[in-house]
């Protein structure tokens, strides 16, 4: 719980999604092991503080269901059954043991109290289980209105794509993956705002009961056989309740200051409405069909009749508790409007003696940008819309990761690139009248050839920079890498793009190419002639020597060798027709310039589609995880901005 909080707060979601502390199997049993004390049937516990600090535990039970509660709407349906009936069971088991004790006379003082707990967990128990009806039905309404916020996005974006846009469509889609996280809808529905209210119930009753076991230091107030440990774990966990309601207290605030203005505030006052989007699903299933067959007409009539009353009773259950949910988030309202007015007359008192702020609200063009940005919100209801504050605040946290990224930009490639001048290197590496050394030539990608290339300016032992170029190759290899797997994802690709990560690891780590040691030429392989021919005739001895294998006995690394010997013969044997006559005039010096130019022409050609491959990283289908792909692509806008700068006034071939 605490690294969600340190997390959320970092990050300033307010929402506090779950990201650590999820319903999982490792969870549920450190959970299992944490509520040790109310399931112990066999040690008696008369002691004072021994009750008191069982009673903790239960209020420590109900924190963390309440932290839990975000993380439900990450999961698919069979997780959530799955774990839902796991914690129902540690959850009656809890509740039955307390009553046995109870009944028993083992827990003999505050019964109310002891009521109050178990009301307070089986309340969460419910909520937990009508969740898993709130997102089963409302995920088909988030798919409709992210296809037409799509359709939105595609039309604002005509012609080239500038940083400046860029930045825009990432704030766009970061807005809709924000808003359509099943954990940001969770925080800002009614059953959030009830769990936080029953989460400050819970610690108030627990704070009252600390004062009396943190005051009881005589032996007798811990007479179970836990002894000393009685005091630790009831500290332990009257901390972990502090810490735990800062969550479901902030998701309480959110859930309303999202909400606002106040006249939303207004109608859940007046009448208590239950949308459609709670009971859907449960009337689908009275409408449908029994999934299985009977030859028996009667059973058949009695099986079908049992299922209409049994989801007529569910249905109106469910009604109860959204109902109720409902009044009881109506209690933190009135605070939360105090606090946002408290806010709103400091804004204002400031504005008036600001020299620099005219007035308190937003010009026209401003407001009119908000009015574009709600058309990205998607929500839950369609009479609520998000605040103007919460509009402002969700592209704030856009802007502040473009600029922490763009703090990280790859200062060698960026270095590199302002070499090259055009993509005439791009047709260089292969040229037309050279033949391939197979029948079948294999398919070219980004990567390989500047793998390829790299090697050969790596194995010039008269260039003292060439560390330098391969500092600038490896940094401009991770977003060659996102255009091939965002662009070039086929089968035929992939193998090709495998093969250039394995050589460049050869390359990079050991000097070497393919098994051979690019550092220790023969000392009369000391020309540029005589490399590039070293190199051509290496690759051709290695491709015949591939010849000769069977095919249906071919591994993977004769495969390997193959297709880094193609690329190889082919680069060299371009190279060496391309000057022709002059070649034996070609320095080291010279050949590593040319080297270092086509890297940077084909770098340059590759990542002329980071523009293509930041919209296409926006494009998440899945709901879950649409705010990390998001994320990824604003850390990518930042750390490339300069990159995107620099390329798009080239004229492209």
């Amino acid at each position: 719980m605490v690294s969600d909080l340190i997390h959320c707060l970092r990050n300033r979601k307010l929402w506090f999604p779950s990201k650590t502390f999820t319903f999982n199997a490792a969870s549920l049993t450190v959970i299992a092991v944490a509520m040790k004390l109310p399931v112990d049937l066999s040690n008696p516990m008369h002691g004072v503080a021994d009750q008191r600090t069982k009673l903790g535990s239960m209020a420590f039970m109900c924190t963390m269901m309440a932290n839990l509660l975000p993380s439900l709407a990450t999961m698919n349906s069979k997780e959530l059954l799955t774990n839902i009936i796991a914690l129902d069971i540690l959850v009656i088991t809890l509740i039955v043991s307390v009553c046995i004790q109870i009944y028993t006379g083992v827990i003999g003082d505050s019964h109310d109290f002891n009521l109050l707990v178990k009301g307070t967990a089986l309340f969460y128990v419910a909520m937990l289980l009508i969740l898993l009806i709130i997102h089963t039905c409302s995920e088909l309404k988030y798919q409709a209105g992210h296809e037409t916020a799509l359709k939105g996005l595609e039309l604002q974006q005509p012609g080239r794509l500038t940083a400046e846009k860029l930045k825009q469509h990432v704030k766009n889609h970061w807005i809709m993956a924000v808003t359509c996280s099943p954990q940001f809808i969770t925080a800002c529905s009614a059953t959030t705002s009830a769990s936080g209210v029953i989460c400050v119930v819970s610690i108030a009753l627990n704070v009252l009961n600390s004062a009396l076991v943190i005051s009881e230091t005589d032996r007798q107030s811990y007479r179970s056989d836990y002894k000393w440990s009685i005091p630790v774990i009831y500290k332990i966990q009257f901390i972990g309740c502090l810490v735990g309601t800062i969550a479901p207290l902030c998701r309480c605030y959110a859930a309303l200051s999202f909400k606002l203005p106040i006249k939303w505030i207004w109608k859940q006052v007046k009448v208590f409405k239950v949308e459609s989007y709670w009971t859907q699903k449960l009337y689908d299933w009275k409408q449908s069909s029994i999934p299985f067959s009977v030859s028996s007409r009667k059973i058949k009539i009695v099986i079908l009749n049992f299922k209409v009353i049994f989801l007529i009773i569910c249905i109106q259950l469910q009604k109860t508790v959204v109902v109720a949910c409902k009044m009881i988030a109506l209690i933190p309202i009135f605070f939360v409007i105090c606090v946002l007015f408290c806010i709103r007359c400091w804004k204002w008192f400031k504005a008036m003696f600001s020299a620099s702020s005219i007035v308190m609200g937003q010009n026209p063009e401003q407001q009119e940008n908000f009015n574009d940005l709600r058309w990205y919100v998607l929500q839950l209801q369609d009479d609520m819309e998000l605040s103007e504050r919460a509009l402002k605040s969700i592209p704030k946290v856009v802007n502040r990761l473009i600029k922490k990224a763009e703090k990280q930009q790859p200062s060698n490639l960026v270095k590199l690139l302002r070499e090259s001048k055009g993509f005439e290197g791009v047709g260089k590496y292969g040229s037309l009248h050279v033949l391939p050394l197979f029948a079948e030539d294999y398919l070219d990608c980004w990567s390989l050839p500047l793998v390829t290339l790299t090697a050969i300016a790596v194995s010039l032992p008269q260039i003292p920079i060439v560390d330098r170029l391969l500092s600038s190759v490896s940094e401009g290899l991770t977003y060659v890498t996102l255009v091939e797997e965002s662009l070039n994802a086929t089968d035929e690709y992939v193998s090709i793009q495998k093969t250039a990560k394995v050589l460049w690891l050869e390359v990079e780590v050991s000097n070497k190419w393919v098994g051979n040691n690019l550092k220790n030429h023969a000392p009369e392989v000391n020309t540029a002639r005589l490399i590039l021919q070293w190199f051509k005739n290496t690759a051709k001895n290695m491709v015949t020597e591939v010849q000769f294998i069977d095919i249906r006995s071919a591994n993977g690394n004769s495969i390997y060798r193959s297709i880094c010997a193609n690329s190889m013969y082919r680069i060299t044997e371009s190279i060496l027709l391309s000057y022709h006559t002059n070649i034996d005039e070609l320095s080291q010096e010279d050949l590593f310039t040319e080297l270092s130019s086509m890297i940077a022409d084909i770098l340059a050609a590759c990542l002329t589609n980071l523009p293509q491959v930041i919209v296409t990283k926006c494009h998440e289908s899945v709901i879950e995880k649409r705010e990390s792909s998001v994320n990824a692509t604003v850390q990518l806008l930042g750390e490339t901005t300069q990159i995107i700068d620099n390329l798009q006034d080239r004229e492209l071939p």
